[in-house]
């Protein structure tokens, strides 16, 4: 049965509240953050969470500490409304919406840096990025207290971020990567996808088949640094405006040169959007 409305809270201790009352019932407690804009797969997320616990909290904060100087906060989209609609047709159990003052109280000066995982492509590309995403995932992890937490592969250098960091702060907590949603033509479904023109839409579709053609490449046994500068070359000609990587890594720690398992990834700008991927080989 779907819930009609959803419950939200907005502060910690609102929170804390009824993840208590579900643990005094018993219940285990499953944890999916978000930045809002949903779509269908970040409701998938849920429904992964849904198949590991009884209860599921999906956060919606929109985090300022990731994005840098020059990036899309302002005009990131949000729309909380429709999200808890969504998250109520997903049987989502709670939502979580701080304000920025509630997450960043006036006077907070702490923050988590992840070596390592964190040093390349995005880290590089995105100066911050990951002290940011690193910092609020250790508030809301801290402030729910889940069982398992659930994130999307197709931030895979992120998802790397979190493993390491729940890892060595020892938090009692299970991270799952859960598989990228995809369209038709295999473009990651993104809440920045909205951005796109429907030219600029076409382009973005060609980085999944550039990124296929590549894995094919690299099982058949090509050299790494072959296969990576012709995929920086595929990207150009379909029209990508600004191309950040398209590089080949280790899949458990992004080393180079990659030894199996290895993935792809790929970060460009179709127009003023920037769009990530990443596929297995």
């Amino acid at each position: 049965m779907l819930q009609l409305a959803l419950p939200i809270v907005r502060t910690v201790a609102e929170l804390r509240a009824r993840v208590a009352a579900w643990r005094a019932q018993g219940d285990r407690i499953g944890l999916v953050p978000t930045m809002g804009a949903l779509h269908e797969g970040h409701l998938s997320l849920v429904h992964l969470a849904k198949t590991r616990v009884r209860r599921v909290v999906a956060s919606v904060f929109v985090n300022p500490t990731q994005f840098g100087p020059n990036e899309d906060f302002d005009a990131y989209p949000r729309d909380e409304a429709k999200d808890a609609q969504s998250l109520a047709s997903a049987e989502c159990d709670l939502l979580y919406a701080p304000t920025v003052t509630e997450m960043y109280p006036i006077g907070f000066s702490t923050s988590v840096t992840v070596s390592g995982v964190s040093a390349t492509m995005d880290g590089i590309a995105r100066p911050g990025h990951f002290s940011g995403v690193a910092t609020v995932v250790s508030k809301l992890l801290l402030q729910c207290a889940p069982d398992v937490a659930v994130f999307g592969e197709k931030d895979y250098q992120q998802l790397l971020v979190i493993r390491r960091l729940v890892r060595d702060l020892d938090i009692p907590v299970e991270i799952i990567g859960a598989p990228t949603a995809r369209l038709d033509d295999g473009l990651a479904r993104s809440s920045r996808n909205a951005y796109l023109s429907e030219a600029e839409r076409i382009v973005a579709g060609r980085m999944n088949v550039i990124m296929t053609d590549a894995a094919v490449r690299l099982r058949a046994g090509e050299a790494q640094d072959v296969v990576e500068a012709e995929g920086l070359a595929a990207l150009k000609i379909a029209g990508f405006d600004r191309i950040d990587y398209f590089e080949v890594r280790g899949a458990e720690d992004l080393a180079r040169p990659a030894k199996a398992p290895m993935r792809i990834f790929a970060a460009a700008f179709a127009g003023k959007t920037r769009l990530i991927d990443n596929m297995a080989v």
